[in-house]
């Protein structure tokens, strides 16, 4: 919501966003196949950051031409960077490594109608906690979100047992050392916020601030960069009209 402000009053163009969810790996079983998960983490992790870039682009074009700019084409790759032979010679791991036919890591490179771009980066395996960013650059602005991990509190400790069973951050291999403790993660995050919104738009009869439309884009973006990976080129994007 801040860089949608922050979009608007500098009136500039964003010509460039960078958008990243990684952590260490999900805990749940399903997420290790196709079968039950249909997509590893471009689609688990990737799915966010995705959907914010394109509602970003939607504002922009909205404000400024009464429409939103669209997605265009998408050019993917994917990997399983578990299989690497000297990360499976080592002793101890550190990362999920249970992943059967899906991927561990994801980028993708989003053009729209204007021709700006998007990179979004998903991965599982990156170690130090959960990373939500986005970077965006305008025309006459740069501005960065760092959801997670932000500093708006820091704590060390020498051992780990000295913070007990505090809570510090999703997804941390240790409390030991520098960490970055998040003092109302969920905030952060936006659920309060999203609940509020979904409460709003049934007792207001309003769409959501996120609605189907980008649900839709959302998804073609993630299906059409796992074809793009396939093929190994890019893929253009049929849009709502069925093109």
């Amino acid at each position: 919501m801040k860089l949608k402000r922050i979009v608007k009053v500098s009136g500039g163009t964003i010509l460039d966003i960078r958008a990243e969810e990684s952590h260490s790996g999900s805990h749940a079983d399903y997420s290790r196949k196709w079968k039950t998960s249909e997509g590893g983490a471009l689609l688990r992790l990737g799915a966010h950051p995705i959907g914010a870039v394109l509602h970003l682009k939607y504002y922009e074009g909205e404000i400024r031409d009464g429409k939103p700019i669209r997605p265009k084409d998408v050019t993917g790759e994917v990997g399983q960077h578990i299989r690497i032979p000297s990360f499976q010679r080592e002793s101890k791991k550190w990362l999920v490594t249970s992943w059967e036919d899906v991927e561990d890591w994801s980028c993708i490179i989003i053009t729209f109608e204007d021709t700006s771009k998007a990179v979004i980066l998903a991965s599982d395996g990156v170690l130090g906690g959960t990373r939500n960013t986005m970077q965006v650059y305008l025309s006459n602005a740069v501005s960065f979100a760092n959801i997670n991990p932000n500093n708006a509190v820091e704590v060390y400790a020498p051992d780990p047992s000295i913070l007990k069973d505090e809570y510090i951050a999703e997804k941390l291999e240790t409390k030991a050392g520098w960490n970055f403790a998040s003092p109302d993660e969920d905030w952060m995050r936006g659920y309060p916020q999203e609940l509020e919104d979904f409460i709003d738009s049934i007792l207001q009869g309003k769409d959501p601030i996120s609605g189907l439309d980008l649900a839709q884009d959302t998804m073609e973006v993630i299906y059409a960069s796992y074809l793009s990976a396939e093929k190994g080129q890019r893929v253009s994007l049929g849009g709502f009209s069925g093109g």
